[in-house]
C-alpha cells in the first residue's frame, strides 16, 4: 500500500508540472486578458489581470503648491521631457491641455525627490517645444530638443502628421518618443513603426469602432450617420473606422452623407446645409478645437440641432456658450472617462479631490483658472495619467537608456487613478484599453455620473450624465500584418 502511495504522489507530481509548463504565467494572463470580468459584463468597469504598476493616489505628493502658470521647473542633471506641441499658432490652446497635467504628474514627483535612474535620483524636468503646427519648424524643434537640451523624451502632440515627424526624429537619434495626443493608426503602421515610439492614446479604428459599437449595440435607436471630419490623415481615420465598425457592429445602420473640411475652418455654413438635407439623424466628427467649437456653435445657430457623436466637442467654455439646451444629448467618447469611476473606484476622489481644489483655489491666471481645468478629467486626465505610465516605466527601468525603457514598456499594463488598464501591445507599440461613452445631460440629470457633491458637472451646459463601458476586446487596435513583427500575431498581439 505504501508502495502503491508512493507512486500516485509520484504521478500527481508529474502531472501538476507538466501543467505548469503548458500553462506558465504567460499563456495563463493571456487567456485572464481574454476572459471579460464581471464587472465589464455589468458594463460599468474592466480589469484584466492585476496590472505590473499602477497609480496610487495614497501616496500623491501634497499638490497645494501646484500652480500650472508658476511651475517649479528643475534644471541640470534631469530626466528631460520635451513637450512638443503648438503654444502658439491657431491651434495654440492645445498646448496648455497638455502643459497643466504633464507638469502635474512632474510635480508629483520631484516632489518625492525625482526617480533613481542610471545610479542616481533625478528630477523630472518639461521643457516646451513650439512646433506653431507647421511640419518644417517641428522638424526643427525636435532636432534641437534632442542634439542642445540632450531630452530623453519627446512627448507629442497636437496633429498625427506633427507626431510622424516626432516619431521618425525619435528613430533617426534613439530616444524615446510618446504618443499621447496624436490618433492616427498609420503612426505605427509597417511604413511608419518607429520601435522607439510607444502610441499610449487610442487610435482612430479605435475611436471610430467605438462609437459604432455603442449605436449598433447598446443604443440601438438612430440608423441615419453623416460623417464631418478634419481633411487629413486623423480625420480620414477616424470616418474609416468608423464606417468599419457599423458594417461590423449596425450592418443596418447607412451613412447618408460625407464629407471632410480643412483644419481651422470659419464657415461652416456649406457642410451643415447638406447636413440638413441629408436625412441624417447623427453627425460624427472627430474634430477638435478650434474646429470643434466652431462646427458646434454654427450648427445651432443654423437651427441644425442633431446630436454630435464626438471625441473632442467636449471643452466646456464653447459647451457653455452653446448653452444647457444645445449640448443635450452630445455622445462623446472618451478614453479617460470610465462610467461611474467615483463608485467603481473609491480611491479616485482623493484624485480627483486634489486637482479640483487646486483650480478654485490657487489657479488664479488664464486659462488655468477657466471651466476647461476645473475638474482634470476627460482630455486632461488621460494626458496626465499618460505621463504618470511613462515616468512609471522610466522608474521600473532603473534608467534614461532607451533600450531598457523599451524592455519594460513592451507588454506592460498599467492601471490609472480611475481603475482603467491599460495594456502595450509588444509588436507594434499600440496600447491596449476600452473606452467610456457618455451621452450629455442637464446638471439636474448629472448626478448618474457625477456621484459626489455637488452632484453635477456643470449648471450652465449639459455634461456628463448616462455613460457605458465598451471594452477592450470591442476595439483591439489596428494591427498591420505587413509590419513583420505582427505577422502572425492576433489583435492582443499574442
Amino acid at each position: 500500500m505504501k508502495l502503491i502511495g508512493k507512486s500516485v504522489t509520484v504521478l500527481v507530481c508529474m502531472l501538476f508540472l507538466l501543467t505548469l509548463a503548458v500553462y506558465s504565467p504567460s499563456t495563463a494572463m493571456a487567456a485572464k486578458d481574454k476572459k471579460p470580468a464581471k464587472a465589464e459584463k455589468a458594463g460599468l468597469t474592466e480589469t484584466w489581470s492585476k496590472p505590473n504598476a499602477a497609480f496610487d493616489a495614497s501616496k500623491m505628493s501634497d499638490m497645494t503648491d501646484y500652480d500650472p502658470a508658476n511651475p517649479v521647473v528643475p534644471k541640470g542633471d534631469t530626466i528631460k521631457i520635451a513637450l512638443v506641441a503648438s503654444f502658439s499658432g491657431p491651434a495654440a490652446i492645445n498646448s496648455v491641455i497638455y502643459w497643466a497635467p504633464v507638469q502635474w504628474a512632474a510635480h508629483d514627483i520631484n516632489k518625492k525627490g525625482g526617480i533613481w535612474v542610471d545610479g542616481k535620483r533625478k528630477l523630472i524636468e518639461i521643457i516646451k517645444a513650439d512646433h506653431m503646427s507647421k511640419p518644417d519648424q517641428c522638424k526643427k524643434i525636435c532636432e534641437r530638443m534632442v542634439l542642445q537640451e540632450k531630452v530623453h523624451v519627446l512627448w507629442g502632440t497636437d496633429g498625427s502628421n506633427m507626431q510622424k515627424i516626432i516619431n521618425e526624429t525619435a528613430s533617426k537619434y534613439k530616444v524615446i518618443s510618446m504618443s499621447a495626443a496624436a490618433l492616427s493608426d498609420d503612426l505605427q503602421d509597417a511604413v511608419n513603426f518607429g520601435r522607439y515610439a510607444f502610441h499610449t492614446d487610442a487610435s482612430t479604428e479605435q475611436i471610430g469602432r467605438g462609437l459604432a459599437y455603442y449605436y449598433g449595440q447598446i443604443r440601438k435607436k438612430e440608423k441615419k450617420f453623416y460623417i464631418l471630419c478634419q481633411d487629413y490623415s486623423f480625420g480620414h481615420g477616424l470616418a474609416d473606422g468608423f464606417k468599419k465598425g457599423l458594417k461590423e457592429y449596425y450592418p443596418e445602420a447607412q451613412i447618408v452623407g460625407e464629407d471632410y473640411h480643412k483644419l481651422f475652418l470659419t464657415d461652416f455654413a456649406p457642410y451643415l446645409e447638406k447636413i440638413k438635407a441629408s436625412g441624417a439623424e447623427v453627425i460624427y466628427t472627430g474634430d477638435w478645437v478650434p474646429d470643434a467649437g466652431n462646427l458646434l456653435k454654427q450648427a445651432r445657430q443654423m437651427g441644425v440641432n442633431l446630436p454630435f457623436a464626438n471625441l473632442f466637442m467636449d471643452e466646456p467654455n464653447f459647451l457653455h456658450e452653446v448653452g444647457v439646451g444645445g449640448t443635450k444629448g452630445l455622445v462623446h467618447i472618451d478614453i479617460y472617462d470610465m462610467p461611474q469611476a467615483f463608485k467603481n473606484y473609491p480611491s479616485f476622489v482623493k484624485f480627483y479631490k486634489a486637482w479640483n481644489n487646486q483650480w478654485k483655489n490657487k489657479w488664479k491666471t488664464a486659462p488655468y483658472n477657466s471651466r476647461l481645468f476645473e475638474h482634470g478629467t476627460g482630455a486632461i486626465g488621460a494626458y496626465n495619467q499618460q505621463t504618470y505610465w511613462l515616468l512609471s516605466v522610466i522608474e521600473r527601468a532603473k534608467s534614461t537608456d532607451p533600450e531598457k525603457i523599451i524592455k519594460i514598456w513592451e507588454g506592460d499594463t498599467y492601471r490609472y487613478a480611475n481603475g482603467k488598464v491599460i495594456k502595450m501591445r509588444v509588436c507594434d507599440h499600440k496600447a491596449i484599453q476600452s473606452l467610456g461613452v457618455t451621452e450629455y445631460a442637464p446638471p439636474e440629470q448629472q448626478n448618474v455620473s457625477m456621484t459626489i457633491p455637488p452632484y453635477y458637472w456643470y449648471k450652465g451646459t449639459s455634461s456628463g450624465g448616462p455613460a457605458w463601458l465598451v471594452p477592450a476586446a470591442k476595439v483591439l487596435p489596428l494591427m498591420d500584418q505587413k509590419l513583420d513583427r505582427c505577422k502572425g500575431k492576433n489583435d492582443w498581439g499574442q
